[in-house]
């Protein structure tokens, strides 16, 4: 066999390979971009992402009203929906916009109110979003709140009085301001509260607070009195300073008054009833709330508007406690009945208890078939 023989049969051998080669590829090819084009695409989502999720504002002054708008981003390629804002406490207020498009920026702000923080706060906001893998994300506000104005030992009042009883609670405004501190003026919620203040002279009166050589008030301030109005009370005083960073102080004032008499039941209606019925009979028990009087107190008597009702004033076996006795009168005659009953005693801030009454009296046909 000639070696040109056995030369051109290699070549013939490797061409026919390297057809068979190209033609597996080639099938090999279709086959993968036919997979490729039967493959469903990617669904559109969203992406949440925040581009500072943290700020710092470092030292402000106590009543700083803080507002900061975290900057938020949606790299998705579907609309991104911010369903919620939700703050970790009720300080801390957020709006935000809800959607955003693909691609574009968006804004979750935060309101911090610092009237009531003294110094570090960390506060926060998680946000609610449709983006599946960051369904919610936290953005946190820090800040150091220094008060330049300061009340000690607190900067608010609690009491519990009786009604016509007074109370007297003090304390000292001090300042970290630069600038001679100074009293401008002071608004009180009403005429229940009186504020007496004076500049502190002497050196040892001073306290160790603020700062060194500042200016220090002693405030007085009296609640109460017969204008106090009765029930549950949440008030402020407003004192106005020459302080540039914190120009009114706020002090709190609550508490409860209590009336110098509880009267139980405050108003009496006998509904329908004959004189002879047993519901024609009510007792009103009148006590003193003033522990200091129970021996004192005293009902001298009770007055009715109309004959139709009658009134007995009654020593309770309780100290400082009375019953009125208020009766349907045997005589009343029949249909409806409307009055007063005046209740005498020696409180000062509550001489004359007035209770409303009323009643419909039965005709004696309606008692006769009633008592049947």
């Amino acid at each position: 066999m000639s070696k040109r023989f056995v030369v051109v049969t290699l070549a013939f051998l490797l061409t026919l390979v390297a057809s068979f080669g190209m033609a597996a590829e080639k099938t090999t090819k279709t086959k993968s971009q036919k997979a490729a084009a039967a493959a469903p695409a990617e669904p559109k989502a969203p992406r949440l992402t925040i581009v500072e999720p943290v700020k710092d504002f470092g030292t402000v002054a106590k009543g700083d009203k803080i507002d900061w708008s975290f900057a938020v981003k949606n790299t998705g390629d579907a609309d991104l929906e911010i369903r919620a804002a939700k703050p970790a406490c009720g300080c801390t207020v957020a709006d935000f916009d809800k959607v955003i498009k693909p691609g574009q920026m968006g804004k979750v702000t935060a309101h911090v109110d610092t009237t009531n923080f003294n110094g570090p706060i960390n506060k926060s906001v998680t946000i609610e979003t449709n983006d599946l893998n960051t369904p919610s994300s936290v953005l946190t506000l820090q800040a150091v709140v220094k008060p330049y104005v300061d009340a000690l030992p607190a900067g608010f009042i609690r009491y519990n009085l009786i009604q016509g009883d007074a109370d007297i609670q003090t304390f000292t405004l001090v300042s970290d301001e630069e600038e001679p501190f100074e009293i401008t003026g002071v608004d009180v919620p009403g005429d229940y509260v009186k504020v007496n203040y004076m500049k502190v002279d002497k050196p040892e009166d001073l306290l160790k607070a603020g700062r060194t050589g500042q200016n220090q008030y002693r405030f007085a301030v009296t609640l109460g009195g017969p204008t106090a109005p009765i029930g549950p009370l949440a008030e402020r005083i407003r004192i106005h300073t020459n302080s540039k960073h914190q120009p009114e102080y706020l002090v709190s004032v609550s508490g409860l008054v209590r009336p110098s008499i509880s009267v139980e039941p405050h108003a009496v209606n006998f509904g329908e009833v004959s004189p002879s019925d047993a519901s024609a009979v009510r007792t009103v028990v009148l006590h003193s709330s003033d522990p200091k009087a129970l021996a004192s107190f005293n009902v001298t008597k009770a007055e009715s508007s109309t004959s139709a009702i009658t009134a007995e004033v009654m020593p309770s076996t309780n100290p400082g406690e009375y019953q009125v006795s208020l009766k349907v009168a045997k005589n009343a005659k029949p249909g409806e009945v409307s009055g007063t009953v005046k209740i005498y005693t020696n409180d000062k801030v509550n001489p004359i208890v007035t209770l409303p009454v009323s009643a419909t009296v039965k005709t004696a046909g309606a008692a006769a078939a009633s008592s049947k």
